[in-house]
């Protein structure tokens, strides 16, 4: 049980309250610099006092329930201005700070459509963005922002704070989705939907009040960021260490050397995280490591791949990562964060199944290295109350075990809706049994089944490519193109459809290596992707577009952003890897042979 939930605390507020009465000396956050040395600690105590300050002078300008963008680097300040927003009542936004002109049609569409009034953050990210905001109309939503440093929150005003009038069913803050499959929306979270994931989250990773230790780099402003980094040691009581994503990336070393210092139990992310780790750190690099304390490695936000898996668990066996550690888990912002997850402690479940009858939604196991064969990693299981089903999305009844359907979920952790879209609303929270009328259930959007009680992810329903009449997993199809040649960056690729002449074409869009760019024939790699997709999967690729590198569309948690491609597809938009572009010379009368006439320029 944790520190909190004996005791009947209802939000975060209460919360933190009750932690920092319980241990204030004890160390809450650390975070480090790209080079891993210490920039920033703080205690329970010290970040209640500062959250007191910023709630004070917040709940002097707001009303409660005022939305608040939060413009914060990923450093603590995002922290202390995250709860300075729910001491004061009002309805944090958390936003990735614009720092160049492309961030702020974002920025904007999420102010408009949040109504916020306004926005806090750092002196220096303030005025950076002012600046960029200068250019912006009078009548702009974004102009008429009130903007508070959180500096300038004097300490002493801890003591003029007063408990905002909140309960378990206020909203804590909008969590605005990076959208994989469409349009940013602002997923409403109440303060007894975080707990209730919290505690979700504790049964599920095995988690204690004693000895945890949460080493974390994921985007703070992202729910797996801000609620499996911030909130759960929160929950638990327990210290967390930090740092930019940017760093991470730089340098992933970085990730493996925090979590062998600080001794580790829990730290996790997207599969390429891991596969980047596998690929990047050096034999010098890896000595130095013990991975021996590290439990918990979770798995989630995109597919979880088994050949990740073994290729992580055997390149740092030597410097004690255990296998079993890995911890795949599935969830979504609609369901506040955690939905699923596996047994504590023990290796992940795998299952191969023949790709062919998946693309008819039904399951065939098959042995690993059956032709057509395709590896799934199991999710899990729900956790406490929350209910389950695979439900199939057009009749709504309940899918037999062997078929694949849409995933739906009920339970305490489901957000209360989109802010303001009662129209998605009703797509999306008020799934009702066709036969049973049993609801509300969450439709997730995603495809999958459920085998010996896991859950095996399969795709996203609107990802999915139709093309006469069967469905392809267009996460086969990446996979399959960034393994066809050396010059492709692995989880840098979407494939989608088109609409040709009235027959679905498929659509490969891919990033080439910077080591393709020296003069690389892609005509040839172009060759490489065309023959392996129509070896695997029986397609023959309408158009095959090679982009440079870090220029594919991807959400906050690294999710390719498939739709978003294929408009940019059809924009002609893409930045190529090549200024002349050349045309499939397939033979005559196949569907695929020739460029889109709407979209010339964009394919070789």
């Amino acid at each position: 049980m944790s520190l909190h939930h004996a005791a009947g605390v209802d939000t975060l507020v209460a919360l933190l309250r009750s932690t920092a009465t319980a241990r204030a000396a004890e160390t809450a956050f650390i975070f480090v610099n790209g080079k891993g040395d210490e920039v920033q600690r703080m205690t329970f105590g010290e970040l209640d006092g500062q959250a007191r300050a910023i709630g004070a002078v917040l709940a002097a300008r707001f009303h409660p329930g005022d939305r608040v963008i939060l413009l914060c680097p990923p450093t603590l300040d995002f922290v202390v201005a995250f709860f300075g927003c729910l001491y004061a009542g009002v309805v944090a936004v958390p936003v990735y700070p614009a720092t160049k002109q492309r961030d702020l049609p974002r920025l904007e569409r999420v102010i408009a459509n949040a109504g916020a009034r306004g926005a806090l953050s750092t002196r220096p990210l303030i005025m950076l963005s002012q600046s960029l905001l200068s250019t912006l109309a009078p009548d702009n939503p974004v102009a008429s922002l009130e903007w508070l440093a959180i500096e300038d929150a004097p300490a002493a005003g801890a003591e003029a704070w007063s408990p905002p009038a909140i309960t378990g069913e206020s909203l804590a803050f909008l969590q605005y989705t990076s959208g994989s499959t469409g349009t940013p929306r602002g997923v409403m979270v109440t303060h007894q939907n975080l707990l209730h994931n919290e505690r979700m989250i504790q049964q599920a990773f095995g988690h204690d009040t004693q000895n945890t230790i949460v080493v974390g780099w994921l985007p703070l402003y992202h729910d797996m960021g801000l609620i499996g980094n911030v909130l759960q040691p929160l929950y638990l009581g327990r210290p967390c260490i930090l740092m930019s994503p940017l760093d991470f990336l730089q340098r992933p070393a970085l990730w493996l050397e925090t979590i062998s210092r600080y001794r580790a139990t829990t730290s996790g992310g997207p599969s390429f995280g891991y596969e980047l780790c596998a690929r990047r750190l050096s034999d010098e690099q890896r000595a130095g490591l013990d991975l021996s304390s590290w439990k918990v490695a979770y798995n989630g936000a995109e597919p979880v791949r088994a050949e990740v898996i073994d290729k992580f668990s055997k390149t740092f066996a030597p410097q004690g990562f255990r296998r079993e550690a890995f911890y795949p888990c599935y969830g979504l912002a609609e369901a506040t964060l955690l939905i699923t997850g596996g047994a504590h402690a023990e290796e992940p479940v795998t299952i191969t199944v023949t790709r062919s009858e998946l693309e008819s939604r039904v399951v065939v196991p098959c042995e690993a290295g059956e032709a057509g064969a395709r590896p799934l990693v199991g999710c899990g299981h729900a956790w406490l109350e929350q209910k389950l089903l695979i439900v199939d999305p057009d009749s709504r009844l309940v899918c037999p075990a062997d078929r694949v359907g849409e995933i739906w979920i009920s339970g305490s952790s489901v957000a209360k809706g989109y802010w303001n879209d009662p129209e998605r609303n009703a797509q999306a929270f008020q799934g009702y049994l066709a036969d049973t009328n049993e609801g509300p259930f969450l439709r997730t959007g995603d495809l999958g089944f459920v085998r010996n009680g896991e859950l095996f992810i399969t795709g996203r329903l609107k990802d999915v490519v139709i093309i006469r009449g069967r469905n392809h997993y267009p996460e086969d199809i990446e996979l399959t193109v960034e393994r066809s040649n050396p010059f492709l960056r692995p989880g840098c690729g979407a494939a989608f459809s088109i609409d040709v002449e009235g027959t679905e074409q498929l659509v490969i869009v891919q990033e080439v290596t910077r080591d393709a760019l020296k003069g690389t024939d892609l005509s040839v790699v172009v060759a490489d992707v065309r023959e392996a997709v129509t070896a695997n999967h029986g397609l023959r690729p309408y158009a095959v577009s090679l982009v440079l590198p870090a220029r594919i569309p991807k959400t906050s948690s690294g999710k390719i952003q498939r739709q978003a491609c294929r408009a940019q597809y059809l924009a002609q938009s893409l930045e190529l890897a090549e200024t002349q572009s050349q045309r499939s010379h397939a033979s005559a009368g196949h569907a695929g042979a020739e460029l889109s006439k709407t979209s010339p320029g964009n394919s070789v």
